[in-house]
């Protein structure tokens, strides 16, 4: 393998437990692991062989800074993995991240037979278009089906790579041991291979070995998806004259939140200068209110009326009187008419 410790270092700190978690640590059984892979396991336990976190952080950083120097300059990289945990991973991750990728079959000849893909490309791209303009409505019913079987074949092997314009400058393959036709194409044509291998893979078939567990569904995705942020990363990189910024983007976020907390501290002064202000027009208004001629001339008024009151309850009572002293003369009258009839 090369030494690409001299890459511009880009990649993050990768927390061993992030690792731990995603079940990276487990290898194969001991009966079938490849000797060549001892550098990177740590130990043995219950017959299965522990990987070396440590290394597998620093392989992943290495592969980090390889994918990103790489897509900065503007080179393609095509995801590979066809095992029934990869394809729906690499596709999702591929699709985000604006990665090529195969997860059908590596058709033989796509490194060495470019001619003859790119043609099959070509027909591909054709058969859609001409389909959705509607130039095959002059066909029969038999020979519009063949066209869209046709098509439907091509995009299986081809559709993750459509927007290929010539061979691919370096490969992520996952499980070397299942993709052997793309690693032979690969080292024949001299095309750079970043690898997640388990402990039965040779590291030595590939450039970059990331040493991890290749079956289970987290610790693909936790490995693939490093690497699509590297390209795209990498790719984001690239202003319009082509050439490399010099400092990341992650970086340039942090400064703005700094900067966004000394405004949050001169809004609170207006705050207090208001609340003195309020209590100075409450200060002032307090003498306004009170106002003794008021208070004088209701106590003058209800002093006024008190007697006049009193006038009219005597007035009142006087026929009463007249009325009870009138019933005894009446009373009389009356005793001396009786008399007079005996």
């Amino acid at each position: 393998m090369k030494d690409y410790s001299k890459l511009p270092k880009v990649a993050p700190e990768y927390d061993l437990t992030d690792l731990l978690e995603a079940g990276c640590h487990f290898g194969h059984q001991k009966s079938k692991w490849n000797p060549k892979m001892a550098e990177f396991i740590y130990m043995e336990k219950d017959g299965v062989h522990i990987f070396d976190l440590e290394k597998t952080a620093s392989q992943l950083q290495l592969a980090y800074n390889f994918v990103y120097d790489l897509a900065s300059r503007g080179k393609t990289m095509i995801m590979v993995g066809t095992k029934k945990q990869a394809k729906p991973i690499i596709e999702e991750v591929a699709k985000e991240n604006e990665v090529m990728y195969i997860t059908s079959r590596w058709l033989g000849g796509l490194l060495t037979n470019w001619d003859q893909v790119k043609k099959s490309l070509k027909r591909m791209l054709s058969i859609g278009t001409d389909l959705k303009a509607g130039k095959y409505d002059a066909y029969t019913k038999f020979e519009k089906v063949q066209l869209e079987k046709e098509e439907i074949r091509l995009q299986r092997f081809f559709g993750g790579i459509q927007e290929l314009k010539s061979t691919p400058d370096f490969l992520f393959i996952v499980d070397v041991k299942r993709e052997k036709n793309a690693i032979k194409e690969a080292l024949l044509m001299g095309v750079p291979i970043i690898a997640l291998i388990d402990s039965n893979a040779d590291p030595e078939d590939v450039d970059i070995a990331i040493p991890a567990n290749d079956d289970a569904l987290r610790s693909i995705n936790f490995i693939v998806s490093e690497i699509a942020k590297a390209y795209a990363a990498g790719r984001r990189s690239i202003d319009k004259s082509g050439r490399v910024v010099a400092v990341p983007k992650v970086v340039e976020a942090k400064t703005p939140v700094v900067e966004a907390k000394t405004p949050v501290v001169e809004a609170k002064t207006p705050v207090v200068e208001a609340k003195t202000l309020e209590v100075k027009e409450v200060t002032e208004a307090k003498p306004k209110v009170v106002s003794k001629p008021k208070a004088e001339a209701k106590s003058n008024v209800a002093l006024k009326a008190k007697p006049e009151a009193k006038s009219k309850v005597k007035a009142k009572g006087k026929p009463e009187a007249k009325a009870i002293e009138a019933k005894p003369k009446a009373a009389l009258k009356a005793k001396k008419v009786v008399v007079k009839k005996k």
